[in-house]
């Protein structure tokens, strides 16, 4: 293409309103994860799913999230728990296929009810203040990441899991942060092959991504800045109030309201 006839392509996104909308949806969920290092997908999932077709919010979040999180990848290497991180990531990485296949099958109005009803259950129990004192093993971190890798399959909401099962832990957030980033990042490479194999890369799925990746990138650089003046306790409390706020006014109940 000519550059006259990108600036044209360029333009056209942002003359439709629906695009308009998800890129300030994606500036609000990278905030939360250049800050939190999960809950990108909570924020970004159920409200731009309301306006673009499930499939195509999927993969566009997924091609704009994996690229522009590739320098907090990085730095999360070395802070991370590769015991628990590497099984976790393996076993959704393994799984995220056939959660791809529902995605590719399903009725776009259940897969948002599903969506909303994740997010909600997860906000639930993390606010429960239930917690877990032990280090994960093994076992536990295979059946999480079996969860996690479904869900990120069909939603590209795989966090809820493995949230609850390593925020409520006793490890620090920096290292809850760091694996967090690093699992997100492993996951996506099989739910890039997945998407792609049932056709979700297509032209909106680039308009989507041309709208979004300029916000979402300067909020992440933000929400970076940010995490690294935060306590313990203000990483959990910002968290939980943005993810609630996604979840309500992302539930298809409230369509005629908010949409």
């Amino acid at each position: 293409m000519s550059l006259p006839e990108v600036t044209d392509f360029i333009l056209a996104v942002f003359a439709e309103p629906r695009f308009v909308f998800a890129a300030l949806v994606a500036f609000a969920a990278g905030l939360v994860r250049g800050f939190a290092g999960f809950g990108a997908a909570m924020i970004f999932m159920p409200l731009a799913s309301s306006v673009v077709a499930p499939q195509t919010a999927a993969a566009g979040f997924l091609v704009m999230d994996t690229v522009l999180t590739l320098p907090l990848v990085a730095g999360a290497l070395r802070h991370c728990q590769w015991h628990t991180v590497l099984p976790t990531a393996l076993t959704a990485m393994a799984v995220v296929p056939f959660g791809a296949w529902v995605l590719a099958h399903g009725d776009e109005l259940t897969l948002r009810w599903i969506i909303s009803i994740v997010v909600l259950a997860l906000l639930a129990l993390l606010l429960s203040g239930w917690r877990y004192t032990r280090e994960p093993g093994v076992a536990a971190s295979v059946g999480v990441g079996a969860v996690a890798g479904f869900l990120s399959g069909v939603t590209q909401v795989s966090g809820p899991p493995v949230v609850a099962f390593w925020i409520s832990g006793p490890a620090p957030s920096r290292t809850i942060r760091a694996n967090l980033l690093v699992f997100f990042f492993l996951a996506s490479i099989s739910a890039t092959v997945s998407f792609a194999s049932h056709g979700f890369f297509t032209c909106d799925t680039l308009k989507l991504i041309v709208a979004m990746t300029p916000l979402f990138g300067l909020a992440i650089f933000l929400g970076a800045r940010g995490f690294g003046r935060t306590s313990d306790t203000l990483y959990r409390r910002v968290a939980f109030a943005l993810i609630a706020i996604a979840a309500i006014t992302g539930l298809p109940l409230l369509d005629g309201l908010l949409r």
